[in-house]
C-alpha cells in the first residue's frame, strides 16, 4: 500500500489523528483503534497532562514500575523505583541488595558535579589576537551579560563555574569553542545552560564587532555554528562501591576464594574485551536507566554519556572494576550522570513524584548516588549469575509468564507451568512442548486451527 503525505497533522483533533493513522497505516482496523484508545486514562485532566508532555500524542505507552527493596546505601535503607520492561532486572537488583545487606551495604560519594556546554564558532583570523581579546576583554563581559540568567541559580548555590577559549583549528580549520562549566544544583539544567550559551554567542558577536583589535575581514569571518550543552559530563561523576572480607563471599556451593577469582576474572575480561564490555555495561544501564526513567530524568542523555566515558581512553571498556587487597574484596562503579530533582517531569508526572517521595525526596547529588548503586547492584547480580549458575536459568523463569501470555494461557495453565518448571530449566522450546501436550495437540499450528 502506497501512503500519501498528510498536511496539518498537528492541527487535527486527537480523534482525527487516530482515524487518519488507522485508515492510512493500519488498514482501518477496529482492533487497532480500540487498542490506541483503551490506554487513555479515565481521568481527563490526567490524560491532558500526559498529552502535553509530547507532540501528536495519541495514546499512552505503559511501562511497568517496580520497586526493589532492601538497599542499604550509606547506612540508610532505600526502596528503589525502577521503570523497566525487561524480565528479571528488578528481581536481580533486589537479590543484590539483599546479598549486601548484612555486609555493610553500598557506599557512595559524588566525586564532582560539573556540567558542560559549548559555543561552537568559526574564526578566520589571528588566533593570538583572539586569545588576548578573550582574556583581556570578553571574559568579564560574558559573566556580566548573563547576570539576569544566572541570578536564581546563583541564589541556590550554582551558576557558571568557568569559561575557556578552546582552539580546535588543528582538527577543523578555523574552528574554536567557548567551553563553559556549570553547577546547576538540583536541576538537570539543560535550559539554563543553553540560555547562557546563547547569550555568550551574542556577546561574542557584539564585542568583536565593537573591538578595535580586529580587521573588518576578521570580524566578518566570525560565524556562530551552534550553542548547546554537552551530554558528555565526565566531571559530573559519582562512585558506588561495595566491599567485604573475601571469606564472606562463598556462594551457591562455591568457596569464597573460587567465587572471587571467577568474579574478578569476569570483570577483567570486560575491561579488556569490547565485545564483552558492551553487554557488561548494558547490564549496568539496565539498573541505571530504570531509576532514571522512574524519576523523570533523561535516560538517553545518561546512556550517551556513560558509553562515551567507557571509551574515554581510546578503547571501550568496563564501567565497573574490582580488586582484592589485604583480604578485602572491593567492587565499584564510577558513573558520569547528570540528573535533576526539580523541573521537567519531576514536578509534573504523578508517578515520578511518588518515586522521588519513596526515595526521600533526594537532591540531585543523592539521586546520582542512588542511581549509581542501582547500576552496580545490577552488574553484581549479572556477574554473580554468569560465574555460578549461568544467566539463563533465572532469566528464563522470569520470562516464562511472557511466553505464556503470548500463548494466551489461562490462569490455571499458568499455575501448572510455574509448578512444572520448579525443578526444570525454562526454554521457549520446552514451554511450547508442554503447552501443546497440555492442550492435546501435536504443534502450535494444530492449536491455531482449533
Amino acid at each position: 500500500m502506497k501512503h500519501k503525505p498528510v498536511e496539518g497533522f498537528s492541527k487535527m483533533s486527537k480523534q482525527g489523528k487516530i482515524e487518519w493513522l488507522v485508515n492510512e497505516y493500519l488498514n482501518g482496523s477496529e482492533k487497532a483503534m480500540q487498542t490506541l484508545t483503551q490506554y487513555w486514562n479515565d481521568d481527563e485532566e490526567l490524560q491532558k497532562l500526559h498529552d502535553e508532555f509530547s507532540e501528536n500524542t495519541l495514546s499512552n505507552f505503559y511501562m511497568p514500575l517496580g520497586f526493589a527493596p532492601n538497599f542499604l546505601i550509606d547506612d540508610q535503607l532505600h526502596c528503589l523505583p525502577m521503570a523497566i520492561e525487561e524480565s528479571s532486572v528488578v528481581a536481580a537488583a533486589s537479590k543484590a541488595a539483599k546479598f549486601w545487606l548484612d555486609k555493610g551495604g553500598f557506599k557512595t560519594r559524588v566525586l564532582s558535579k560539573t556540567k558542560l556546554g559549548h559555543v561552537h564558532f568559526m574564526f578566520e583570523g589571528d588566533k593570538e589576537k583572539l586569545s588576548r581579546f578573550f582574556v583581556d576583554s570578553l571574559l568579564p563581559i560574558l559573566h556580566s551579560d548573563t547576570k539576569q540568567i544566572t541570578k536564581n541559580m546563583q541564589a541556590r548555590g550554582g551558576g557558571i563555574l568557568d569559561i575557556k577559549l578552546v582552539d580546535k583549528s588543528d582538527e577543523i580549520d578555523a574552528y574554536y569553542q567557548l567551553h563553559a562549566e556549570f553547577d546547576t544544583v538540583d536541576s538537570m539544567g539543560a535550559n539554563f545552560i543553553n540560555s547562557c550559551l546563547e547569550q555568550f554567542a551574542n556577546t561574542l558577536k557584539s564585542e568583536m564587532e565593537n573591538s578595535e583589535m580586529f580587521t573588518e575581514a576578521e570580524k566578518d569571518s566570525l560565524q556562530i555554528v551552534m550553542c548547546i550543552l554537552s551530554n558528555y559530563t565526565p566531571e559530573c561523576l559519582v562512585r558506588a562501591e561495595v566491599s567485604c572480607p573475601v571469606e564472606m563471599l562463598s556462594d551457591k556451593g562455591i568457596s569464597a576464594q573460587e567465587f572471587v577469582e571467577k568474579f574478578s576474572r569476569a570483570v577483567k575480561i570486560a575491561e579488556v574485551e569490547p565485545y564483552r564490555a558492551a553487554t557488561h555495561n548494558k547490564g549496568i544501564m539496565n539498573g541505571v536507566d530504570a531509576v532514571v526513567i522512574a524519576t523523570g530524568n533523561d535516560f538517553r542523555a545518561v546512556e550517551a554519556c556513560a558509553h562515551v566515558f567507557a571509551s574515554r581512553n581510546g578503547k571501550y571498556t568496563s564501567l565497573t572494576h574490582c580488586e582484592v587487597k589485604d583480604g578485602q574484596f572491593h567492587f565499584w562503579l564510577d558513573l558520569p550522570v547528570s540528573l535533576g530533582t526539580v523541573g521537567g517531569l519531576t514536578s509534573l508526572h504523578p508517578l515520578v513524584k511518588i518515586a522521588l517521595e519513596v526515595l526521600g525526596n533526594p537532591n540531585a547529588e543523592r539521586l546520582m548516588e542512588i542511581t549509581a548503586v542501582a547500576g552496580l547492584a545490577q552488574n553484581f547480580a549479572a556477574i554473580r549469575s554468569l560465574v555460578t549458575t549461568g544467566i539463563q536459568k533465572g532469566h528464563m523463569k522470569m520470562h516464562l509468564l511472557n511466553i505464556l501470555n503470548q500463548l494466551e494461557a489461562t490462569e490455571e495453565e499458568k499455575q501448572h507451568f510455574v509448578s512444572y518448571f520448579k525443578d526444570k530449566t525454562v526454554s521457549h522450546h520446552a514451554v511450547i512442548g508442554e503447552f501443546c501436550r497440555l492442550r492435546g495437540v501435536d504443534n502450535l499450528e494444530e492449536l491455531k486451527r482449533k
